[in-house]
C-alpha cells in the first residue's frame, strides 16, 4: 500500500512539472503559457527582466479584465529604454500594478546589479521560471528554458521571495 501512495505521489509530480528547451519547443512552451495565463483564477505576480512580448501582454490584459490581479516588477535600466518593454501597455490597465527595480549597488564598479529573474506565480501554486525573458528573441532565436511547476510550497516561497523584492521596488 506504502509503494502505491509513493508510485501515485511521484506521478503526480512528475506530470505537474513540464520542461522546454527554446526554440526547438517554443510553441508546445508559448501554448503552456498563455493556457496557464488564461487558467488563472485571482492573482499573477511577475518578476522579468525583459518583457517584450505583445501575444504574452495581450493574455495578461484579458486576465486582468477578468478580474485577476497582476504585478509585475520588471528591470528599471532594460524596460525603460527598450522601445518594445510592454511595460507602458500594461500599466495602464485596471488590476495591473507594474514595479520597477535596480538591482544592488556595486561600490567598486559604480553600477547597479540587474532584476534578472524570470519568474512567475500564478494563484499562488502555480511557477513558471527558467532563462527565457518574455521576448520574441528568447521564444525564436534564444537558446533558452522554461519550466512549468505546480507546487504549493515551492510557490508560497517564491511568493515571500517576490513579496520581498516588490518592497525595495518602484511604482511605474
Amino acid at each position: 500500500m506504502k509503494k502505491f501512495f509513493l508510485l501515485s505521489f511521484l506521478v503526480l509530480h512528475l506530470l505537474s512539472a513540464q520542461l522546454y528547451f527554446l526554440p526547438f519547443e517554443s510553441r508546445d512552451a508559448m501554448h503552456q503559457l498563455l493556457r496557464w495565463i488564461d487558467q488563472a483564477h485571482y492573482k499573477i505576480d511577475i518578476a522579468m527582466y525583459s518583457f517584450t512580448n505583445k501575444k504574452i501582454a495581450k493574455r495578461l490584459v484579458n486576465a486582468a479584465k477578468r478580474g485577476v490581479k497582476i504585478r509585475l516588477i520588471l528591470d528599471e535600466e532594460q524596460n525603460l529604454k527598450d522601445r518594445y518593454s510592454q511595460i507602458g501597455y500594461l500599466a495602464k490597465y485596471p488590476n495591473i500594478a507594474v514595479f520597477t527595480i535596480k538591482g544592488k549597488y556595486a561600490k567598486r564598479g559604480e553600477y547597479y546589479g540587474k532584476m534578472h529573474m524570470k519568474l512567475a506565480i500564478i494563484d499562488n501554486k502555480r511557477l513558471i521560471f527558467g532563462s527565457a525573458n518574455w521576448s520574441n528573441s528568447a521564444f525564436k532565436r534564444n537558446y533558452e528554458l522554461l519550466y512549468f511547476l505546480d507546487d504549493l510550497q515551492k510557490a508560497k516561497k517564491s511568493e515571500r521571495f517576490f513579496e520581498r523584492i516588490l518592497r525595495k521596488a518602484k511604482e511605474y
